[in-house]
């Protein structure tokens, strides 16, 4: 008897090659569409919703003949993803709604509904690997990069646990996009040459400020450009050779701290909460040998704190801190105890190269130590661990 899986249909190239290859296999394949946002506000001239995405699906599953179904998680993507964006936003953080969504959508409200018509196995067309291994604890699901570097989507899926990989296939994992491509033009799929889909997670690419009023009120803030002086600690590059102090992790660690009577005003804004941690666009302020970006915000005072080119101190940090109650290990088996140091790979964004980085795990939470100086840290995103090109574990940013 044939064993059934459960394809996330999206309407892009990747889960069209994906359904394939499994049917090739000898899977039973069965696609299922979720229709997770129903709203158009703040979506941007041209950014189709879903009805696009459901007929290219639709398409896709008539050519390989197999079944395709329709979902409505939208009351659940609304509580648990983009309330969750809102609260973020508004306390001054900058969320990763791509990583929620794997984590409370995809591998959890997606994977129930396949479970409900019998499938044995869900898939989706993620670039990255899924292994599995036996160790002194069990057998353990392995989550890897996927083979092509440029497209590895591992990041995003920083937060599911052991038991969300559990039976899950990611059939493109181990191809490069060209070779997608090239096997959905052989096929003549018609999301052979369609886009990829940018922006949120179901949402669509969006003019945020505009997305986020749905919520968040604009409010009208002062821009304070702060000079590049010498109250921005450069730490030297290279890991601590010592044993560190905990005072010293914390002084690493620490956001810059940032005055209005440090600076000048250089103009105005609309909320706070609509700025992140290194953002460029939306400052609109001219009149500077180089651009300003945004080194900080500050939303119970409204205030955006500004610095001018890409090397100001402002932007640098060496490390960041994740409170232990945000710390989530895929790797159950090889989580840190307090007291522990140990060498990973690090990476703070998606396609962020992976960074040479030290964990100190203590009893408040963990603090993750750079070779090198990272770039726009920003509290709310998360800090994700690697060892080669297993991902291990996750945290979200504290401050």
């Amino acid at each position: 008897m044939k064993r059934k899986v459960t394809v996330g249909l999206s309407g892009g190239v990747d889960s069209s090659v994906a359904a394939w290859l499994l049917k090739e296999k000898g899977y039973e394949v069965e696609g299922l569409f979720m229709i997770n946002w129903h709203d158009s506000r703040g979506l941007l001239k041209g950014d189709c919703p879903f009805d696009e995405d459901i007929t290219f699906a639709e398409m896709v599953a008539r050519k390989l003949k197999i079944k395709l179904r329709t979902v409505d998680l939208s009351d659940e993507y609304r509580t648990r993803v983009v309330d969750y964006m809102f609260s973020e936003y508004g306390a001054g953080r900058t969320p990763n709604p791509d990583v929620l969504c794997n984590r409370e959508i995809k591998f959890d409200s997606f994977v129930r509904e396949a479970r409900k018509h019998g499938s044995d196995y869900v898939a989706t067309g993620h670039y990255c690997r899924n292994e599995q291994a036996d160790t002194d604890s069990g057998r353990v699901n392995r989550l890897l990069a996927g083979a092509d570097r440029n497209k590895d989507q591992s990041y995003f899926l920083c937060q599911v646990s052991q038991r969300q990989l559990d039976n899950v296939l990611f059939p493109v994992g181990s191809l490069t996009k060209p070779e997608v491509r090239q096997i959905a033009t052989d096929l003549g799929l018609a999301t052979a040459v369609r886009k990829d889909s940018q922006g949120i997670c179901f949402v669509g690419k969006v003019d945020l400020p505009v997305f986020l009023q749905q919520k968040l009120e604009a409010r009208k803030g002062r821009i304070v450009c702060i000079p590049d002086s010498g109250s921005f600690k450069r730490w030297p590059d290279g890991l601590p050779s010592s044993p560190v102090t905990d005072e010293e992790l914390k002084q690493m660690t620490m956001p810059h701290s940032l005055n209005p009577g440090d600076g000048v005003t250089a103009g105005v804004h609309n909320g706070a909460h609509f700025f992140t941690v290194g953002q460029r666009k939306g400052l609109n302020l001219g009149g500077y040998k180089e651009p300003l970006f945004v080194i900080g915000t500050d939303t119970s005072s409204n205030i955006i704190y500004a610095g001018e080119g890409q090397m100001h101190g402002g932007l640098y940090r060496k490390g960041l801190f994740v409170k232990a109650e945000e710390v989530h290990w895929i790797r159950e088996d090889l989580a840190m105890k307090p007291g522990e140091n140990r060498h990973y790979q690090v990476r703070i964004r998606y396609r962020q190269p992976l960074q040479s980085a030290c964990i100190y795990a203590r009893t408040e939470g963990y603090y993750i130590i750079f070779e090198k100086a990272q770039r726009g840290i920003t509290p709310g995103q998360f800090a994700a661990w690697y060892d080669g090109e297993e991902l291990l574990g996750s945290g979200a940013i504290n401050e």
